[in-house]
């Protein structure tokens, strides 16, 4: 039996959520078996805080000095001191995470983050291991963080991606298309649990009216029941209804639960949620940041986008992204989310091309994909 040793971090969600997808992928094979280790719970506390709170708030309250680090480390070559003085500060910090990892003894690796990819590459490069570690990509850019030497393969989101790899001098024969890796839920969008009107029913909503999934709030576009509130009032005539998704958020989803109660019939309010599939497939527009695995879940169900709060660097990439191929929209204030939201819901067919650019982009089946080239399958 095979073994592969899933290692994601825990710095934002999705990085943890491809990896959760690949676990699923290799657990539905008869032959293989799949491990998935979250890097940030084996390593020291002070480090983990620096790599994943550290990051949250500095994208949430300094986005400007986010944006300037993204290019500056964007721009510095994997052998400047800089860099090794960082990986050698990873290193000092990671000793747990791998004496984990050799316990594992896994026949092979893929990492959704580049950290782990870079502490296995040393690995590797000193003799200590002879498994095949291969790297996902999880957003619709390249940075050159990504750019880790030595992996058996890179596993990319679209062409445009592999051709930057490829330019970086990254070999041709090393990286894949795959598309990033979404969960079983989302990878059979013709199936009749995600019919659009019987999810929207099971809501308790009208499905003969239009449905809008509003997931997150942020800088500019205001907090999420604001928003809410704010599409419901421009909505004129069409009966607007809005799914409102606040996450471990318990504030947001009080807030939220109290617009419901003013506005029977037209909200629903969730709070933590296991079934976004299904709040996904009811929606005719789906209103998020433009996060990696957010924009493939969307991609995989077909359904057009209006981005907001995208952090700078890799989610502008990604909303730039949809922008270029038809799939999405950009609100950059809450003025332009009043205005964007109200034109799209009063013009179907814009919203029905946009949804059929989102189908031909997405790749429900990417964690398959991925496994076929682990795997050695691939044709």
């Amino acid at each position: 039996m095979t073994k592969i040793l899933i290692l994601s971090v825990s710095a934002g969600n999705g990085h943890v959520r491809a990896a959760q997808a690949l676990e699923a992928a290799v657990q539905s094979t008869p032959s293989h078996t799949a491990v998935h280790i979250d890097a940030m719970a084996h390593v020291a506390g002070g480090f983990r805080k620096v790599y994943t709170d550290w990051y949250i708030q500095l994208v949430n309250r300094a986005p400007e000095l986010w944006s300037y680090l993204h290019q500056r480390t964007d721009a510095t070559p994997h052998h400047a001191p800089s860099q090794r003085l960082r990986r050698g500060i990873e290193r000092l910090s990671t000793g747990a995470l791998l004496r984990e990892i050799r316990r594992e003894r896994p026949d092979a690796v893929i990492c959704t983050h580049f950290l782990p990819a870079e502490l296995l590459m040393r690995e590797r490069n000193r003799g200590r291991i002879d498994y095949p570690v291969w790297l996902q990509i999880t957003d619709y850019d390249l940075h050159n963080m990504w750019l880790v030497p030595g992996m058996a393969g890179y596993l990319a989101a679209t062409e445009e991606v592999a051709f930057r790899l490829q330019a970086r001098g990254i070999p041709a024969e090393r990286i894949h298309v795959t598309g990033i890796p979404v969960m079983p839920a989302f990878s059979e969008p013709d199936a009749p649990a995600l019919a659009r009107n019987a999810c929207a029913t099971a809501l308790g909503l009208d499905p003969a009216r239009p449905v809008l999934l509003m997931a997150s709030g942020g800088a500019g576009v205001g907090d999420l029941a604001s928003m809410v509130e704010r599409v419901l009032s421009l909505d004129g005539d069409s009966g607007l209804q809005v799914i409102a998704v606040a996450g471990r958020n318990a504030e947001a989803h009080g807030k939220l639960q109290a617009l419901a109660a003013r506005h029977p019939g037209r909200v629903v309010a969730i709070g933590f949620t296991n079934e976004m599939h299904k709040l996904m497939a009811a929606a005719d527009l789906v209103v998020t940041k433009p996060g990696g695995l957010t924009v493939s879940e969307c991609l995989a169900l077909g359904k057009p986008m209006l981005l907001i709060s995208p952090i700078p660097g890799q989610e502008e990439h990604n909303a730039g992204f949809l922008m270029e191929e038809g799939a999405g929209w950009l609100a950059y204030d809450a003025i332009g989310l009043d205005y964007k939201v109200a034109r799209l819901m009063a013009d179907p067919a814009k919203l029905a091309a946009m949804a059929g650019r989102s189908r031909a982009l997405g790749k429900p089946r990417a964690a398959a994909a991925v496994l076929r080239h682990v795997l050695g399958e691939a044709a």
